[in-house]
């Protein structure tokens, strides 16, 4: 688990480093613009970056059903071996994906039209751009979301209705709240970053909903990746007993008096 935390957390930071930066310096002064290398770079690495997220999140689910589910055989199951091919098979199918995308977007014309309705190049808002027909490379993308987006959320949802199935077997009450325990955290960082996604990329490009798109896409791209350290670690038993002993040391530390030297006369 925590081996793919370690991927996870380098990819929310990855998503606000692509795009956060030039927000800023956006919002900072009259300079509103980017260069098209920028722009190319900061697509490339927003779609790239978003289909890793979301087969890693599959992954983490199927490292649940296995915890829960075959307890007994975890560690034979989830070796280091498949670990590892299953976070290089989510990272090279992310990168394809954007590899696939990132050109065929950045090449359709765009008759003079240069200023992108968005806080970030994000590709419903370059596609919106262009002034010819869209409908080919709309139909590409919700085919692409299909397979990237869509098919890791039902796999994701079928693992899960396998771990209630066997939660729900469970005897003791103690049992059945420790595994629902952790399988909670990762069930809400999937609902954060996939309501978000789908309602972005499985959407028609011309949809007047993606209009208000730009503000889910600052939710996903900030908000998710700020709260994913608060939902993993503040559910963590190890994590909240550390945490309530540093703060009752500092505590004690504050309440402490010096006890000024006697005097004898």
């Amino acid at each position: 688990m925590y081996f793919f935390l370690t991927h996870l957390s380098f990819l929310d930071l990855s998503f606000t480093t692509s795009s956060i930066p030039q927000l800023l310096y956006n919002l900072s002064g009259h300079d509103k613009t980017i260069s098209y290398t920028g722009c190319a770079i900061q697509l490339f690495l927003f779609l790239g970056l978003g289909g890793v997220e979301c087969l890693l999140l599959a992954v983490m689910a199927y490292d649940r059903f296995v915890a829960v589910c075959k307890p007994l055989h975890y560690m034979v199951i989830m070796n280091p071996r498949l670990c590892l091919g299953l976070v290089l098979m989510a990272w090279g199918c992310g990168v394809a994906n954007s590899l696939a995308m990132s050109p065929v977007t950045l090449r359709l014309p765009r008759c003079g039209r240069h200023s992108v309705d968005h806080f970030l190049c994000e590709m419903p808002a370059l596609i919106r751009m262009a002034c010819v027909n869209t409908d080919a490379i709309e139909g590409t993308v919700f085919v692409l979301a299909v397979g990237i987006v869509l098919s890791p959320l039902v796999f994701i949802l079928v693992s899960y209705g396998y771990i209630v199935r066997a939660v729900l077997h469970i005897q003791s009450a103690s049992g059945r709240q420790k595994a629902f325990n952790t399988c909670g955290s990762h069930l809400t960082v999937v609902s954060l970053f996939y309501g978000n996604i789908i309602y972005m990329y499985m959407q028609p490009g011309n949809s007047s909903s993606q209009d208000q798109g730009k503000f889910l896409t600052l939710f996903y791209n900030i908000v998710t990746p700020l709260l994913n350290p608060l939902i993993y670690t503040l559910r963590n038993k190890e994590v909240k007993g550390a945490l309530r002993r540093l703060l009752l040391h500092d505590r004690d530390k504050k309440g402490v008096r010096v006890k000024s030297p006697d005097r004898h006369l």
